[in-house]
This record gives C-alpha cells, sequence and structure tokens, in this order.
C-alpha cells in the first residue's frame, strides 16, 4: 500500500514516514514523442526544486518501450548505472493506473537500503505528459 500524508498527520497519528515528496512536475510534450514526457517534467522539476541531476542517488524510469527508456536516459544525459537498479517495465510490468505507486516503492525501498538521500521517479502517460517526483529519505 501507497500512503501519502502532510508532516502534521503524519505527527498526530505518531507516523514513521520513509521519505518526504522534495517535489514534483507535470509537463507535456508533442503526443507524436509521447515518450519523451519524462524528459520535460524531470528538467522543469529539478529547474523548480532547485536540485542538481548529480544530487541524485537513484532514478527509477518508467519503460514503456525499451527504446523510449534508452531515448530518456540519453536526452537526459542519466547515469545508467543509477538507473531502474533492479529492473523495471520491460521485465517486471507496468499495469496501467499503477506504473506511478509501483516505481516510487521500489525507488524509495532502494533509498533506504542504500542510504541515499534523493531518487528520481519519472514516467511517460499517453497524449505526451511526463511526470516526475523527487523524493527525499529523512530517516
Amino acid at each position: 500500500a501507497v500512503v501519502i500524508m502532510n508532516a502534521k498527520l503524519a505527527k498526530k497519528l505518531k507516523c514513521n514516514p520513509l521519505v518526504k515528496i522534495v517535489d514534483y512536475a507535470v509537463e507535456g510534450v508533442d503526443p507524436n514523442y509521447m515518450g519523451m514526457g519524462p524528459v520535460a517534467s524531470t528538467k522543469k522539476l529539478l529547474q523548480k526544486c532547485g536540485i542538481a541531476l548529480d544530487e541524485i542517488g537513484l532514478i527509477e524510469l518508467n519503460e514503456a518501450f525499451a527504446s523510449q527508456a534508452i531515448a530518456c536516459i540519453r536526452e537526459l544525459g542519466l547515469d545508467p548505472s543509477i538507473v531502474n537498479v533492479n529492473g523495471s517495465g520491460i521485465s517486471l510490468g507496468h499495469p496501467i493506473g499503477a506504473t506511478g505507486a509501483v516505481i516510487s516503492v521500489k525507488l524509495i525501498y532502494e533509498m533506504k537500503r542504500r542510504n541515499i538521500r534523493y531518487g528520481l521517479a519519472a514516467l511517460c502517460i499517453g497524449g505526451g505528459q511526463g511526470m516526475s517526483v523527487i523524493f527525499e529519505n529523512i530517516n
């Protein structure tokens, strides 16, 4: 299960959050290039929150198609050794409506395991949209 709540409520309920959401961004591209949405949303997000790409320790990038994932990695200049370190959509599946939760949970638990401060999850959405979120390990 994925539970998202604000810090005040978490404290009141005596919850121990795993991470906090630093920020997120949604951006669109020409629908003819729908798989490139994560490039636009990630660039927007990094600029918005003032975090440099080299501060990101792990990245989960939805793999709609192999060529799409490779194109996003190249366009963003990502270090492939920190992208989808435990497999992703092609090897594990990416059920419609659950992709964001699946890649976020995978990312968060790997961030905890490796003691990584910042992690980025990004996915493409049909029609040319991209969504990206940065999580911060708080424990």
